[in-house]
């Protein structure tokens, strides 16, 4: 399989935790980069972190490495396979999809150890 290029976001972002039937805000929707996800337990907004909501519980200084696609649904194990890399150096990683891209976030303490780490895999970075 043929090694990607994931491309650093600029902004930071902030994972926020709510109650499954709360309203999103209206903020959420107006930004330029917004992932939901909703369980019958919870609420998940991944947001930039100039977004502001009030949260039951809040992660802050995340920062998105993008896996520049468009990625066809049936190519295996590139999430894995970049998973591992950062699991060897000891980065830890939230992962959102849409259909054509994944976004791994890591915290901004451990960016520039992903980066590194990516690019010694064989992975392009463009930061």
């Amino acid at each position: 399989m043929a090694i990607q290029t994931l491309a650093v976001l600029p902004q930071q972002f902030n994972i926020h935790g709510m109650e499954p039937d709360e309203v999103i805000p209206q903020s959420v929707f107006n930004s330029d980069i917004y992932f939901i996800g909703k369980t019958g337990d919870q609420l998940s907004l991944v947001v930039p972190d100039s977004v502001e909501i009030d949260s039951v519980d809040i992660d802050t200084n995340w920062r998105v490495l993008e896996l520049i696609g468009p990625l066809q649904l049936s190519m295996v194990g590139i999430m894995a396979q970049i998973g591992q890399v950062l699991a060897r150096a000891k980065v830890s990683i939230f992962i959102v999809s849409t259909f054509d891209t994944d976004f791994f976030l890591v915290k901004d303490n451990k960016l520039s150890v992903a980066v590194s780490a990516l690019r010694q895999a064989g992975y392009t970075v463009n930061d």
